[in-house]
């Protein structure tokens, strides 16, 4: 399973809280606001809320022009030449504080419940991000400018390849985004600005990810044209294109990539192997690094958006773990082997009959789910998004890199579909059993449905349309998952086992990140503890523990937030009784955008009073 929220895809997720402050430069050329929802309101301090709502998100348009880019297909390229400064992060704290304290002169006892939730979530998340740009937390983000997963250096041809982020509707977008390929170098420039200052006050990232970054951008250098996504535009212009206008672009944007994009990348390549990485540190946990302690307390929070210890998580993750074990045991036998689930996780891995033996095999598994599950989807939900579901293979220059799965909105307008990324590296570590559960998580009922219903839905505010938190958007998805047991799908033994060695995944990161990050663990221990565990192969958990080593926290998020909207639906069923409708039980959960838990519980509470009369 991989990470689902992928570079490029909901700004205010992906990059929050990490990187959006840091990405996403200042407001000294502003991007012209993006167009935000007018929801009817009840009431005067409704009114109030909402025009806050607009100008904050217009300031944060005008800060952040690659969220800009990623919702319309237009920001400002001048602004994307400050970004990885500090400031960049200096301005973001002035808008926060501006809009805080706005905020405090709304009575939020004059609200309509609706703007009631909108008002909590929007507290809560400024506050959120304000942490992370205060000391002493802003100088652990910003001197550590990108990693191997949430990294400008391999979104940046994804973001501006036909489709992807930027539009190319006429000459005059190429002419718009060619400006971002000239200023790449300079946001280059900036970051490494920021990996030398953190050499100076002894913050450094692990060798480990400056060296998955080399590779990366070695792979990107090795590209022909035909291969490079940033080339696609060239293929094909829009109609009416003079042909003067095609060569004269063809020309500029060959000159923009081959003098501008390529020298930062081998500048970039060249500082982090020669200057950063003999520098880097070995020890791959926060922990080992300064301030790294309070750092991970506070993306724990950010997170999962409760307030959990570090021992509280990896004791819960060492209880699920045994659970799930349990259940395996059954579900091996059903599979036919009698000897120890420890043997039987070998088995697994090398018996080729759990494994695709090519791309295509897995390919027509994943469609053939989909159309399965279209046809139950009916039963579970009232609504359904405009934008449809597209399935790809990871590009081959990163798929080394990627992990299982994982998702890319579409567009608010539902015209770009969403897509689902599948990832065919070494075909003998991916599994059969996992198809269906990897489906439902990324796709449909899982990532597609909760995003593309949320930015589809202009009668929100734009922070709950296109921002959010971890812990909903994946607690969803792994909630999601666990729909496919009522759509009758785990009734065949091997897709049984999959959505558990899925679910033992969730469980495990709970012990891992934890591990990793406070108690020491080294990069080989954590491998081998979920291999140990599960019947995972060996590149996917190389991966995963990769990833936690570069986004420290993230990975808590899918099983807290699960187990929050498990208790959550049991409750509601609990107290319902037989007016409980599971239709009705999506809605509210998924109608109010990506909720912080807590304020999610709170809706539900007051949906269940609702309900009882």
């Amino acid at each position: 399973m991989g990470l689902t929220i992928r570079r490029g895809t909901l700004a205010a997720l992906a990059l929050s809280p990490v990187l959006a402050a840091i990405v996403l430069p200042p407001v000294a050329m502003a991007a012209a606001p993006a167009p935000v929802s007018t929801a009817a309101t009840t009431n005067a301090e409704d009114a109030r809320l909402m025009a806050l709502f607009r100008d904050d998100a217009a300031r944060e348009d005008a800060l952040s022009p690659m969220s800009a880019l990623r919702r319309t297909g237009r920001g400002n390229p001048a602004v994307f030449a400050q970004g990885f400064t500090a400031g960049r992060m200096a301005a973001s704290r002035a808008s926060i504080d501006r809009s805080l304290a706005a905020l405090a002169r709304i009575d939020r006892s004059k609200l309509s419940a609706e703007r009631q939730i909108s008002y909590d979530v929007f507290k809560w998340s400024r506050l959120d991000d304000r942490q992370f740009l205060a000391a002493p937390l802003d100088k652990l983000m910003l001197d550590r400018p990108m990693n191997h997963f949430y990294g400008l250096q391999s979104s940046f041809p994804g973001e501006f390849k036909v489709g992807g982020a930027a539009r190319y509707d006429s000459i005059a977008d190429y002419r718009h985004n060619i400006l971002y390929l000239r200023a790449f170098p300079k946001v280059i420039d900036n970051a490494i600005v920021r990996w030398r200052d953190g050499e100076r006050n002894g913050i450094l990232d692990t060798r480990l990810t400056v060296t998955n970054m080399i590779a990366q951008i070695d792979g990107i250098l090795a590209q022909s044209p035909a291969d490079n996504p940033l080339y696609t535009p060239l293929e094909t212009f829009p109609a009416g294109t003079s042909a003067a206008d095609q060569a004269a672009m063809r020309k500029q944007w060959t000159a923009a990539i081959e003098g501008d994009v390529r020298p930062a990348y081998r500048k970039l390549r060249t500082f982090l192997h020669d200057e950063y990485l003999p520098k880097a540190r070995a020890e791959v946990g926060l922990s080992a690094m300064k301030g790294g302690d309070a750092l991970y307390r506070a993306l724990i929070r950010s997170n999962t958006t409760l307030d959990m210890t570090p021992d509280a998580i990896h004791r819960l993750g060492l209880s699920e773990v045994a659970r799930i074990q349990h259940e395996m045991e059954a579900v091996k036998n059903e599979l036919g082997y009698s000897g120890p689930l420890k043997d039987f996780f070998e088995v697994i891995r090398t018996d080729p009959k759990y494994h695709p033996k090519t791309r295509e095999e897995l390919a027509d598994g994943f469609v053939e789910v989909g159309k399965a599950v279209d046809a139950q989807i009916p039963r579970f939900f009232s609504r359904v998004p405009k934008a449809r579901l597209q399935i790809e293979p990871y590009p081959p220059y990163s798929e080394k890199y990627e992990a299982g799965g994982s998702y890319d909105q579409g567009s608010p307008d539902g015209k770009r579909p969403g897509t689902f990324h599948y990832n065919t590296y070494d075909l003998p570590s991916r599994f059969l059993t996992g198809i269906t559960t990897l489906y439902l998580h990324e796709g449909i009922p899982g990532h597609h449905f909760q995003i593309s219903l949320a930015q589809e839905d202009t009668a929100l505010p734009d922070f709950q349309r296109f921002g959010g938190n971890t812990a909903f958007v994946e607690g969803w998805a792994l909630y999601a998952e666990t729909l496919g047991y009522e759509m009758g799908f785990y009734k065949d033994p091997m897709q049984h086992w999959g959505t558990l060695d899925d679910e033992m995944l969730r469980a495990m990161r709970l012990v891992v990140d934890t591990g990793l990050h406070s108690k020491g663990w080294s990069r080989e221990q954590a491998i081998d503890y979920m291999l140990a565990n599960s019947g995972m192969g060996k590149s996917d958990a190389t991966a995963e523990v990769e990833r936690y080593i570069a986004i420290p926290g993230q990975a808590l998020s899918y099983k807290l937030g699960s187990l929050t909207i498990q208790r959550l639906r049991k409750k509601a069923e609990a107290e319902l009784g037989p007016r409980f409708d599971i239709r009705a039980f999506h809605e509210q959960v998924l109608g109010s955008g990506a909720l912080p838990l807590p304020i999610l519980e709170t809706k539900i509470d007051r949906w269940i009073a609702a309900q009882k009369g």
